[in-house]
């Protein structure tokens, strides 16, 4: 039957979730403490035993062998250190029964303050360890308390820490909420181990799927890679290692079953489940389902994909800002062009014109240059034989042309001016306009508008014969007629 003593231990350990063990060793350093404050000297090796069965203490104290005790507490003789040991000798250390008989208040309240400390230090260092093993693994907490910068989540045990860059944006927390999370980081601190956890790390995304898929969790399909955007979208590449296994159907079950308790649980983040193959070409082109791929082209040495869909696919393989190439590419660990048909096609033509270019210029280069020798002329003389250069006129001499004679011009008269009977008679003198009746008046304001009425022709007057000479002659001929007949 146990000790009153050891039922406390035992309960004690419940409480605080740790072995028998570790709490029969907190206690057993709490009473090392405790008695040597109070009944040894300071420099004094005090060791304290505890049978788990009947709870029983007993105090060892290490004292030095000596022939004559000066100092009791630290020293014994050689004749009872022998009883103890028969082979012992002076000066040597022994190990000494030394049970006080009753601990004083002060020894008792230091054991208080040394168990506790001790169970909180055990604690920590359990939690640390139960942790540190769990790292990417999924907990379920629930959140405590909302802080700006964090949210703590409690884990049972301990507290978790949510920090805002490992949150989701489109998700609000409340306290309450439960969560699942998957565990960072632990590492230790002054104030106890500190446990990081994230919503946002593919890791997560990885242990509901294990825990959805029992063909996950078993092996038989094997998950190559995540790429996740939090609170958006995901990427999963899967594999079957069984013949005859679906992994993209056993992946999202009946009905979509399976990837929709996913789904529920990341608050409607949609997720795109796709083949792995062996072939990166045919990888690349599962990767960037739903649209269709025309074409996939590889540059092993830079990394790059050139990917080439039909027109009307483009947007789709581009995705919203990017977001499916940008998926893809993180899934497949390429770097992903996407290009349409047209412009593919206008590229290779372009790219065919611009290796075809020099050599049809050279052909036509080498065409020319072989005409031009076929038709190229006898050398051409560059100096002419000395009977064929005619003589040159020295510049000093000066040759002058004999002037032939001009008539001198007749300084030009013009004829007789003949004027006009205007020019001559005087002219006449045109009487003031009368003031218009009342009855004319619309005719006049009429003519005002549509303007002054059009002038009458002036009567020619009659000629008047300038030159007296041909007047003269006129009249002796009788080329006058004075008659009354002819008026």
């Amino acid at each position: 039957m146990k000790s009153e003593f050891m039922l406390a231990i035992t309960q004690l350990a419940a409480e605080k979730k740790l072995p028998l063990e570790v709490v029969l060793e907190v206690v057993v350093a709490a009473l090392v403490s405790a008695f040597k404050k109070d009944s040894f000297a300071p420099n004094q090796q005090v060791s304290v035993k505890l049978n788990p069965n009947t709870g029983k203490v007993t105090v060892f104290a290490e004292m030095t062998v000596v022939e004559t005790v000066a100092d009791p507490v630290c020293e014994i003789s050689l004749d009872e250190a022998r009883k103890i040991k028969e082979d012992i000798q002076i000066d040597e250390t022994i190990e000494v029964e030394s049970t006080p008989q009753n601990a004083g208040r002060i020894a008792a309240q230091t054991a208080k303050q040394v168990v506790l400390q001790r169970l909180h230090e055990a604690e920590r260092e359990l939690v640390f360890e139960e942790f540190s093993n769990r790292e990417g693994q999924i907990i379920t907490g629930i959140v405590q308390r909302v802080e700006p910068r964090q949210i703590v989540v409690d884990l049972g045990r301990t507290e978790g820490i949510l920090t805002t860059s490992e949150q989701v944006r489109s998700e609000r927390y409340r306290v309450g909420q439960r969560l699942k999370v998957c565990l960072v980081e632990v590492h230790r601190s002054t104030r106890g181990p500190q446990i990081f956890v994230s919503r946002t790390h593919p890791n997560l995304l990885r242990g509901l799927l294990e825990v959805e898929v029992p063909e996950i969790h078993s092996g038989v399909v094997e998950l190559k890679s995540i790429a996740r955007e939090a609170g958006n979208r995901s990427k999963i590449a899967v594999v079957a290692r069984q013949q005859g296994v679906d992994a993209v159907g056993s992946c999202v079950g009946l009905r979509g079953i399976r990837i929709q308790n996913i789904v529920n649980e990341l608050n409607g983040e949609k997720i795109d489940i796709v083949a792995w193959h062996s072939d990166l070409a045919t990888f690349i082109a599962n990767a960037l389902s739903p649209a269709q791929v025309a074409t996939v082209e590889l540059d092993e040495e830079v990394k790059a994909a050139t990917v080439v869909v039909p027109d009307r696919q483009l947007s789709l393989a581009i995705g919203k800002e990017g977001q499916n190439a940008r998926l893809a590419a993180k899934l497949t660990g390429w770097r992903i062009d996407i290009k349409s048909t047209t412009v593919a096609e206008e590229e290779k033509a372009a790219l065919a014109e611009q290796v075809l270019r020099p050599i049809e210029e050279t052909l036509i280069e080498e065409r020319e240059s072989e005409e031009t020798l076929l038709i190229e002329p006898e050398e051409a003389i560059t100096e002419a034989p000395e009977e064929y250069v005619e003589p040159l006129v020295p510049k000093e001499e000066e040759v002058t042309l004999p002037i032939e004679e001009v008539a001198p011009i007749e300084e030009f008269k013009p004829a007789t001016q003949i004027r006009f009977a205007e020019d001559v008679l005087p002219g006449r003198k045109v009487k003031p306009e009368k003031r218009a009746r009342k009855g004319k008046a619309r005719t006049a304001a009429k003519e005002t508008v549509e303007g002054a009425a059009k002038p009458k022709k002036a009567r020619r007057a009659p000629r008047v014969i300038v030159d007296e000479d041909e007047d003269l002659g006129r009249w002796e001929k009788g080329a006058y007629d004075f008659s009354e007949e002819a008026g």
